[in-house]
């Protein structure tokens, strides 16, 4: 009886030291964000460049950002991207694997296949979120923290013609004007 006790004693501290770690680890946001924002958008762009490929730019607008807080990642589409700020925006870029350069070698000999490269698996995010949400880092006294934003709008999208030069954006001719 003593035994069947202890078992049961250990066995509640167990689920209740479980359940705290998972609590402390589950991923909690901020119930605003620590600026204020314009309304966030993301733009499909394709490259009239084989293999440039195609992908999407996701803009999220300052209004005004008193505490000069920095914005690090962006979470979008079950994809993980930095963000680069320029002036009162930051920008997060995805590219899209369906425009490939390389070429795969397919062989019913082994040693042939030897030089492809394996393909990159696509990273989990530690998100659920709906097409219209994205959720944002930041970090703020050496402490990474989250912001949720219900609503990206989508823009038409973007046809390069030839391959934008390296960084640039459709709105960097509004900037520079």
């Amino acid at each position: 009886m003593i035994l069947i006790k202890k078992i049961a004693i250990s066995l509640v501290w167990l689920l209740f030291i479980t359940c705290f770690l998972q609590c402390k680890s589950a991923k909690m946001f901020e119930t605003k964000p620590p600026m204020q924002l314009g309304n966030v958008y993301y733009q499909h762009w394709v490259s009239g460049v084989k293999g440039a490929g195609s992908g999407y730019n996701i803009f999220i607008p300052i209004k005004s950002n008193s505490n000069k807080t920095v914005l690090d990642s962006v979470y979008f589409k079950g994809k993980k991207a930095k963000l680069e700020q320029r002036d009162n925006l930051f920008i997060g870029r995805f590219k899209l694997e369906l425009n490939p350069k390389e070429d795969v070698i397919l062989s019913n000999k082994p040693f042939a296949e030897y030089g492809n490269k394996a393909p990159k698996l696509p990273e989990k995010i530690p998100f659920e979120l709906n097409e219209t949400e994205c959720v944002v880092s930041f970090m703020e006294n050496g402490e990474v923290k989250y912001f949720k934003i219900n609503e990206v709008y989508k823009k038409e999208s973007e046809i390069y013609q030839s391959m934008p030069p390296k960084n640039k954006t459709p709105l960097d001719d509004k900037f520079s004007k």
